[in-house]
């Protein structure tokens, strides 16, 4: 009885002295871990958060740490000596808003102090601990928990309540592991957030591993010219489509269409191989931009040239000479004084986005009220542009996605084909009706209601084919003097603005997709100032519209994977070489106006979404960027949708699709000087001109982090310095420096 009694005894006690000890910890629930776990939902996790993290496969944790002013301490235990994990520890880059790579411990353990960490992994959750226990109670925690060790070994081994009696333990809920991943240990598990690569170990950018050509790769002749023509012709629905929309409009002849496009051929060619070799250097084809057609369009549609009857075309183009070559000069300034390098500190994602979307939702009222003059054409090659581009872009033809990257010139072919069959088969003959014979001249009521398809719809109505020279070499000022006026001018300096934000989000987003890192403030000032002599070669040529670098590079990046600079410069050798032969312009001008304007409908759409996918480096759930892209983007049509109503008249002279750009001579704003409302009321009435101006005021004084804006990050002049890769890809050609440092000496 008494041995039974002590042993009694012996057992409240330790029962007492367990229970104390488990007074002191905060009681936790045992941790089911999932065992059908995906490492899909973990990536996905982290792609939403923005979160890398190192996952422990442990299934306990105990942690101990103190609230101080530097924050919270997180302590790890000695070595992870019972084989415990560690809390993941996560870094955010305040700038970039990436995370860093984990570093290990940075914070060691004070044994002193008491903070350490004891865990056992198979036996679960043992407690948190919060504070500092100093002298005495510290020796008796110690002491404490090496009773608690004991009772964990004694149910481990078989001999404690968890038993079975026979020495074999029975496992617990909280002995259940999580599975590992293959080939890493169970504390080692890694999210990857960036898909396309790896991030650098100093967070810094990373090329796309899947390239098939850098930027100064050259392996041989013949990749290099299939390459080079292959970047030109996905590229085709931006070079060659402005003039079928300008020259009509302008009341020029189907030779005149042809001339046009030979020019603006020729001044790709030149202003592309310009900008490659004294530009920002990166593989981006110059030609002639969507943010000139509007415009162009307002000063074509202006009241004093609507009546004009002989040399209408001659006369409106060289007022579109003379504004584009006084924008141009204002661009040069821009960019080689070097006020661009402080005027990017103003532009970012926020402000470029939806600029740029303005871009091509400016065009709606012209897209399908043009392409629907001949529905049975326009709407199969919508449709099956959006086909190939959509879902077949997955498909690979002898390791090439043709209809990813063919997806405007293959369509562009079969319906050309398509609509020269319903030609021929007499879908458009009209009893009496001859489409030889212009609309002016055409007596019967009958076939002046049919003279508006025969003109759409018909492929052999241009004759341009016939009147075109096979040799006819574009030169300077081939239409007259240039014209130049205040109003025009004003309208043109505005828009080379415009077109200076497009190329700084097109240099951002085309370097990273390029380089491991994007230019530097002087080599993008440098780029601008080329792009303004780009533009005044074609206002001199007389392309009808300036020059600037295309919007859509960077989807041709994209889906070609081919970022190699020789390739783009032998390209342009091949527009130079086509724009002598006047037979290539001719073909082209053959096109029928439906097709055209089907085609524009897609392009001007992957400017929209182009332009949106700016704001991948910005906070894109932040209400603050939402509401300014959202109050941009409706001012940018709403307001100048105000101006363009007052032109009671114009509805019954111009087309529909041209009464939008028609306000400028009909406007509300009325200053006493003609040249000044003109100019007023045109650029009031563009909507990337109205949208620049409320992003750019909203993003500037709204407040908001640097990671919240994503406000974009060029590279330093000491990183080109430093960086012999990065010096090789935007510094000018070595004689060219060469050049450059001798007219320094001779001039000191």
């Amino acid at each position: 009885m008494e041995t039974g009694s002590s042993s009694d005894s012996r057992d409240k006690q330790k029962t007492l002295k367990g229970s104390d000890i488990d007074s002191m910890m905060p009681q936790i629930g045992p941790f089911v871990p999932r065992t059908e776990h995906n490492p899909r939902e973990l990536r996905s996790w982290a792609k939403k958060t923005g979160f890398v993290s190192d996952f422990s496969g442990e299934t306990t944790t105990d942690v101990s740490g103190k609230f101080d002013s530097a924050g919270l301490d997180v302590q790890r235990s000695h070595e992870h000596s019972r084989g415990g994990g560690s809390s993941p520890k996560i870094e955010i880059d305040p700038v970039l808003g990436r995370t860093k790579p984990n570093r290990g411990s940075e914070i060691e353990l004070d044994a002193e102090a008491g903070h350490g960490v004891r865990r056992n992994g198979n036996a679960g959750v043992l407690g948190f601990r919060e504070g500092i226990v100093r002298g005495e109670n510290e020796r008796r925690r110690v002491r404490d928990e090496a009773v608690l060790e004991d009772k964990v070994d004694e149910r481990l081994n078989g001999s404690g309540p968890s038993g079975n009696g026979n020495g074999v333990p029975v496992p617990s809920v909280n002995s259940v592991e999580p599975k590992k991943e293959e080939g890493k240990d169970e504390r080692d598990v890694q999210i990857d957030m960036y898909p396309g690569g790896e991030e650098t170990a100093d967070g810094g950018w990373h090329r796309q591993p899947e390239l098939r050509f850098g930027l100064r790769d050259n392996r041989g002749w013949v990749p290099v010219i299939y390459y080079g023509l292959q970047h030109f012709l996905s590229l085709a629905g931006s070079l060659i489509f402005i003039p079928l929309i300008i020259v009509p409009a302008m009341g020029g002849t189907d030779k005149d269409t042809a001339t046009v496009i030979s020019t603006m051929l020729l001044v790709t060619g030149v202003t592309t191989t310009l900008q490659s070799y004294f530009g920002t250097r990166l593989p981006l084809v110059q030609g002639s931009s969507f943010v000139y057609l509007a415009p162009a369009l307002v000063i074509i549609n202006a009241r004093e040239y609507r009546n004009l009857s002989e040399h209408k075309f001659r006369h409106i183009m060289r007022e579109l000479q003379g504004a584009i070559i006084v924008g141009s000069i204002f661009q040069s300034i821009l960019g080689f004084t070097g006020l661009m390098s402080l005027f990017l500190r103003l532009i970012n994602p926020v402000v470029v986005a939806p600029t740029v979307a303005a871009i091509g939702l400016a065009f709606f009222s012209y897209g399908f009220p043009q392409a629907g003059s001949c529905v049975e054409i326009s709407i199969p090659q919508i449709l099956l542009v959006l086909i190939f581009a959509l879902y077949l872009r997955g498909i690979s033809v002898f390791g090439h996605h043709l209809f990813r990257i063919y997806a405007v010139p293959l369509s562009v072919m079969i319906i050309w084909a398509y609509a020269f069959f319903l030609t021929a088969g007499g879908a458009y003959n009209y009893k009496g009706c001859s489409p030889d014979i212009p609309s002016s001249n055409i007596l019967s009521d009958a076939c002046i209601k049919h003279a508006y398809t025969m003109k759409h719809c018909r492929t052999d109505v241009s004759n341009a084919w016939r009147t075109a020279a096979w040799v006819r070499i574009p030169y300077p000022l081939q239409w007259g003097i240039p014209i130049f006026h205040l109003r025009t001018s004003l309208i043109m300096i505005i828009v080379s603005l415009v077109a200076s934000v497009d190329s700084v989000g097109t240099y951002h987003t085309a370097s990273l997709l390029v380089n491991s890192k994007p230019p530097t403030p002087r080599i993008v000032s440098r780029g601008i100032g080329m792009e303004g002599f780009c533009s005044i070669l074609a206002g001199l040529w007389g392309s009808g519209t300036g020059s600037s670098t295309l919007t859509e590079n960077v989807h041709t990046i994209s889906i070609t994977k081919v970022a190699s600079r020789r390739a783009v410069q032998l390209g342009a050798v091949f527009m130079i070489v086509f724009s002598f032969v006047g037979k290539v312009g001719a073909i082209l001008a053959s096109i029928p106006q439906a097709l055209a304007a089907s085609i524009l409908c897609f392009m001007w759409a992957l400017i929209v979404a182009i332009g949106l996918s700016n704001l991948q480096y910005t906070q894109s759930a932040s209400f603050r960027n939402i509401m300014i892209v959202g109050a941009s983007l409706f001012l940018g049509l709403s307001i100048p949708a105000y101006f363009q109503q007052y032109h009671p008249e114009t509805s019954l002279i111009l087309p529909s699709y041209f009464v939008p750009f028609a306000a400028a001579s009909n406007g509300p704003v009325h200053t006493g000087s003609k040249q000044l409302d003109f100019a007023i009321n045109a650029l009031m009435s563009m909507n990337m001109v109205v949208t620049l101006l409320v992003a750019f005021i909203l993003d500037n004084t709204v407040p908001g982090s640097r990671q919240e804006r994503g406000v974009y990050i060029w590279s330093r002049a000491e990183d080109l310095a430093s960086d012999p890769s990065l010096q090789a890809d935007y510094s000018l050609p070595r004689k060219v420096c060469r050049c450059f440092c001798r007219a320094r000496r001779l001039g000191a």
